[in-house]
């Protein structure tokens, strides 16, 4: 590793604060009725992020709605204060699928590298399919923004690839 590389892992946060929002519409009406919700997903997502050692800021379930999307990314950002937002679900070709829509244009930088590698390690795993992923990454006014499909394998494989470098990111994007 270069000593820059190793210069701006001493100097990144040792912790971050983290947001997770679910982007379903089926689990978001279900949970609008009352109706006990499962996420497996966000579970996962808390669990991994906790055990490397970062902060949960907020976890919400929303809608797969584009406006509800940005409003509720915005505010984990700027009023929960959180440094990253993970989103799950929302990614996939369907109609519905709006997440990619929602935050694509909000990005003032694109870390087109993170969506290459999760569609090539996903490839390996399930094979043609990992295509189909709209997975994307990037900055907004000095935080991060990640968009994940919303299965918990997929999940996992992101934020194995998302959490070692977390801190990282977050120096570099403040520099």
């Amino acid at each position: 590793m270069s000593k820059a590389y190793e210069e701006h892992k001493k100097l990144a946060p040792k912790s971050v604060n983290v947001s997770i929002i679910t982007v379903s519409s089926s689990r978001y009406e279900k949970a609008s009725q009352g109706i006990f919700v499962e996420d497996e997903s966000g579970l996962k997502a808390v669990e991994m992020i906790k055990a490397s050692g970062h902060k949960i800021v907020s976890r919400k379930l929303i809608n797969d709605d584009e406006e509800m999307i940005k409003l509720e990314v915005l505010r984990s950002l700027y009023d929960e204060d959180a440094d990253a937002v993970i989103l799950t679900g929302g990614t996939g070709l369907a109609k519905r699928d709006l997440t990619y829509e929602s935050i694509k244009p909000l990005l003032d930088k694109e870390i087109v590298g993170f969506g290459e590698l999760f569609r090539a390690i996903s490839y390996q795993k399930i094979g043609s399919s990992a295509y189909l992923s709209r997975a994307l990454a990037g900055t907004l006014n000095g935080k991060l923004i990640f968009c994940l499909p919303g299965s918990p394998n997929a999940v996992e494989l992101a934020l194995s690839l998302i959490l070692p470098e977390l801190s990282h990111m977050i120096y570099l994007v403040r520099m």
